[in-house]
């Protein structure tokens, strides 16, 4: 009897030890799931435009990104200061291009050949003039990524003339228009150097301030989004579609 009755109690030994670990276990997996995943926590965070990747990869990574970031402050400076005596030249100014590109050209070759008769006389060395070409392989790169841009430009626009997606094209008609608007105010070259600031400007303070700027413009997506189902339910749905779109609906 005393062998039988020590049987059971290190048998039920056992078993609380068994139910301790089995709880243990079922607790920690219980809070494992009840935390949730990095994963899950990147999904729902809300970026400008959609990105998953950091601006600067949006940018492309290379040198431009570099450049609209200040990664290099002192390219980054030198590049916004030569558009900015370009626009004080041309729009201020007033000077023509044809006519700056001739006194640049007549004040270069005047000098360096004053320089190279004078240092006959005064026993320095004539200066040395590189000689200039243009690569082909940038040229080339460059001339087919144009290519790349307008063929797709051109099938974007083919595609909103042709009726398929009436929310791009009444989106591109509001840009063209507001850009009309804003090119009757200034000339092209202002606009040009609006634009040259802005993408040295803006990308940079995105980058700095992004955690407390997302917030702000999902409020304002959800906000364009209601207010875009109020406009389509009332106006956009009661437009009669083209035939792509009965042919699509068939």
């Amino acid at each position: 009897m005393s062998e039988h009755e020590e049987n059971k109690h290190e048998e039920s030994f056992i078993e609380k030890i068994a139910e301790k670990i089995h709880g243990h276990d079922s607790s920690s997996s219980d809070s494992d799931d009840d935390k949730p995943s990095e994963s899950s926590i990147k999904a729902k965070v809300f970026r400008l435009f959609g990105r998953e990747k950091p601006i600067h990869h949006v940018f492309g990574g290379g040198k431009p990104a570099d450049i609209f970031l200040w990664r290099n402050k002192k390219v980054s400076a030198g590049a916004l200061g030569v558009a900015t005596v370009i626009w004080v030249l041309f729009e201020l100014l007033e000077y023509h291009l044809l006519t700056l590109v001739c006194h640049l050209l007549i004040l270069a070759l005047a000098l360096l050949f004053l320089w190279s008769n004078a240092s006959q006389f005064i026993n320095k060395s004539t200066p040395h003039i590189p000689e200039v070409q243009i690569p082909k392989e940038p040229v080339s790169e460059f001339a087919l990524a144009l290519r790349f841009e307008i063929n797709r430009a051109f099938s974007v626009l083919r595609d909103i003339a042709s009726g398929r997606d009436l929310k791009k094209f009444l989106s591109v008609i509001a840009g063209l228009w507001v850009l009309s608007i804003v090119g009757s105010w200034c000339n092209f070259l202002t606009l040009f150097y609006i634009a040259f600031v802005l993408l040295h400007t803006v990308p940079v303070l995105y980058e700095k301030y992004e955690d407390k700027v997302d917030p702000f413009a999902e409020k304002a997506m959800r906000e364009i989004k209601k207010q875009y189902a109020v406009f389509d339910a009332k106006v956009l749905s009661k437009i009669p579609r083209g035939p792509l779109k009965e042919k699509k609906k068939d």
